[in-house]
């Protein structure tokens, strides 16, 4: 029986659980929150390290900022592909705005930018706002869903 790590978008814990309990709606250890809720989960500095070390599964994260037009219009097509694409994969919101340091380090050009992490690292980069297909293609090339 294979084990992996999924962070807590509640309180940033790492859980470890059997792989083929993924789908069954499991909780956090420490506050018992369930570990996927449907939604992306929101980066800062204080839980960014712990979300892309700590999972195990790949994390998509949406480098994003409440003035842009084509962010807030991709928006929506993000929330729907957390509510469909989990447990396979953990979505996040990187507000650039807020978090100037990070979109630096990531050096994020333009936005909305999607990066997908798998094992703490980079794996791929995709600028533009998508609809939900050409986004759940995407991820079909990156061999995630």
């Amino acid at each position: 029986m294979s084990s992996i790590n999924v962070t807590c978008p509640g309180c940033n814990s790492k859980n470890r659980l059997p792989e083929q309990r993924l789908a069954d709606k499991p909780k956090c250890g420490k506050c018992k929150q369930p570990l996927f809720i449907g939604k992306a989960a929101t980066l800062s500095s204080a839980n960014v390290a712990a979300m892309l070390n700590h999972n195990d599964i790949p994390v998509l994260v949406d480098c994003w900022a409440p003035w842009c037009g084509p962010c807030k219009s991709f928006a929506p097509v993000f929330e729907q592909a957390a509510a469909a694409l989990e447990p396979k994969l953990r979505l996040a919101k990187l507000n650039t705005e807020q978090q100037q340091a990070i979109a630096t380090r990531w050096q994020i050009r333009s936005i909305p930018t999607l990066i997908l992490f798998k094992g703490g690292k980079e794996h791929a980069r995709l600028s533009g706002a998508l609809s939900l297909s050409q986004l759940k293609q995407w991820l079909a090339q990156q061999g995630v869903v």
